[in-house]
Parts: C-alpha cells; sequence; structure tokens
C-alpha cells in the first residue's frame, strides 16, 4: 500500500495528460524566426497532429524524427496530419536547432520551449515524448521514449482517430 500511495500523484498526473479531454495548456513559445505561438492554439484544421518534444543533443530524438520524416509524406497524404516538432534545448543552444532542422531536411513546424515551460505544465519528465492531438484539440495519445520502429504507433492510433 506505500508504494501504491508513493505512485499515486505520478499515476494522476499520467490520467490528466492522457485523459481523452486534456487539452494542451496555453504556454508561448517562439518559432525559429522568433514569432510568439500560443500553444492553446495549436490545431491542424480539425484534423489529428502530433507534438514531438526533442532536443539536438538528445540522440532517441532524432532518431525518431529522421524516421517519422522518411515517411511523413505519405502520412501526410493519406491522413492530413501533421507534425509540430518542439525544441527543448536551453537557450544557450537554441542556436544550433534550425541547422539541425535545415540539415536534415525536416519539414515539420518547429517551436522552442527554452524554459521547458510547455514540458513542466503537462508533466512530462523525459524526450524523446510524443503526443498525439485529435481533430478537436484533445491530447489523444502520450508517450516517452523511443525505439526503432515505434514510430508506427503514431500513424496507427491517428488512422484510429480518423476512423472515429
Amino acid at each position: 500500500m506505500k508504494l501504491f500511495k508513493s505512485f499515486l500523484p505520478l499515476l494522476v498526473a499520467v490520467f490528466a495528460i492522457t485523459g481523452a479531454s486534456a487539452q494542451l495548456p496555453s504556454v508561448n513559445l517562439k518559432t525559429i524566426d522568433g514569432k510568439t505561438v500560443d500553444t492553446a492554439t495549436l490545431s491542424n484544421d480539425g484534423k489529428p497532429f502530433v507534438i514531438s518534444f526533442f532536443a539536438t543533443w538528445c540522440k532517441p530524438c532524432n532518431r525518431e524524427l529522421k524516421a517519422i520524416h522518411e515517411v511523413y509524406p505519405d502520412w501526410q497524404e493519406e491522413t492530413g496530419m501533421k507534425l509540430i516538432a518542439i525544441s527543448t534545448d536551453e537557450a544557450q543552444n537554441v542556436s544550433k536547432v534550425k541547422p539541425l532542422v535545415d540539415a536534415e531536411g525536416w519539414e515539420y513546424e518547429v517551436l522552442l520551449d527554452t524554459n521547458s515551460d510547455l514540458l513542466r505544465a503537462l508533466g512530462i519528465q523525459m524526450i524523446p515524448h510524443v503526443l498525439i492531438i485529435d481533430g478537436k484539440g484533445n491530447i489523444a495519445d502520450s508517450r516517452s521514449g523511443y525505439i526503432d520502429g515505434s514510430e508506427n504507433h503514431i500513424i496507427e492510433k491517428i488512422r484510429e482517430l480518423e476512423a472515429e
């Protein structure tokens, strides 16, 4: 029972993030070009979208975004989904984000969470972390970590949301 009580706050936080009615909190982030974006307004015209938290120094994050990049045009054509990549690089490393995005040819919308404000607001402890948002703006899925091939879960979940 003691062990359960110690995990209770974590379970509550996970439920809050993955609950069907959870929506993105309002946090102001910057684009690579310096424009301010309120995360509560992120959308994809009624279609599902994906938020991928990454950092330039995070090898699993970069492997995941590279793997998605290879199939991204097919996913977009099939479902109309989009991916928003959110860098969690701290201010002193933020200058590395655009060169990485350009070098990899990623056509994702990229936002900067230099103070980890959005990560904290969502209770996310680890990157890489992926959120799948349904067409109504609800967080439909939330998962941390990456192993090769786990990007397939994303398109499977999006197809499931499209079928609903």
